[in-house]
């Protein structure tokens, strides 16, 4: 449905129904098209990475979990440094523009109207996640490819970055009372809003659960060989 903006003499989509949005115009192109091309790209980043994260390198190869991990990762590149990475640089024309990326975000912010109004904690915390954890997490699948000695600590930073904006993300909408959206639509609300970003709660949780181990095992195994080298001499 919808509204008109009082006094701005536009129709729009978002909530709250009186948000004034007098540069916006409507998508000419479909949910449909907009989500496919979002999953679609997703899923072959994820299939690429797969893919080559199964080849068998200098010490083997990665097992299923942490190729899954590799995967997340990729992803994550693709949604921080280039969707997101649109809307940190032209956040400001958004609700006018045609562009595709930008049409994309115009129906996201039918499950939270703060993109399309440019809020300030979006803009910052979008800013920062794609200048920041996207071209990070193309770095952490370099690094588990290639068996650097610093992955577990990229992963570690990456998961903790995306941890806190969404905790920030979801808890400053809760004390605006949920405002920005049509609270319990199936698709706006808990599809959007809801699923589309408690994934970066979730996954990235057990990813800093993984890296507290794999680190602290190593420093476990340093300091046991420190302290035999320690008692021989």
């Amino acid at each position: 449905m919808m509204d008109a903006s009082p006094g701005a003499g536009a129709l729009h989509p978002y909530w709250p129904r009186d948000l004034l949005l007098p540069t916006y115009v409507a998508n000419d192109r479909s949910m449909s098209e907009i989500l496919t091309f979002l999953f679609s790209v997703s899923g072959a980043f994820l299939l690429m990475t797969w893919l080559i994260s199964g080849r068998r390198g200098a010490t083997g190869r990665l097992g299923t979990w942490r190729r899954l991990a590799v995967c997340w990762f990729a992803v994550c590149g693709f949604i921080h440094g280039v969707i997101e990475g649109w809307f940190s640089l032209y956040y400001d024309i958004i609700p006018g523009d045609q562009s595709f990326l930008s049409q994309l975000w115009k129906e996201y912010s039918k499950g939270d109207s703060r993109y399309v109004i440019a809020d300030n904690f979006t803009v910052c915390m979008e800013t920062v996640t794609a200048w920041l954890w996207g071209p990070f997490s193309f770095w952490a699948v370099f690094a588990f490819l290639t068996n650097k000695p610093y992955r577990f600590v990229l992963q570690l930073i990456i998961s903790l970055g995306q941890l806190y904006g969404a905790v920030l993300y979801f808890f400053t909408e809760h004390r605006d009372g949920y405002a920005h959206s049509e609270l319990g639509h199936p698709v706006y609300f808990w599809f959007y809003f809801v699923f589309m970003n408690v994934l970066w709660i979730v996954i990235p949780l057990a990813l800093i659960v993984d890296a507290w181990g794999q680190l602290s095992a190593a420093q476990s195994h340093t300091d046991g060989t420190k302290s035999h080298k320690s008692k021989r001499n």
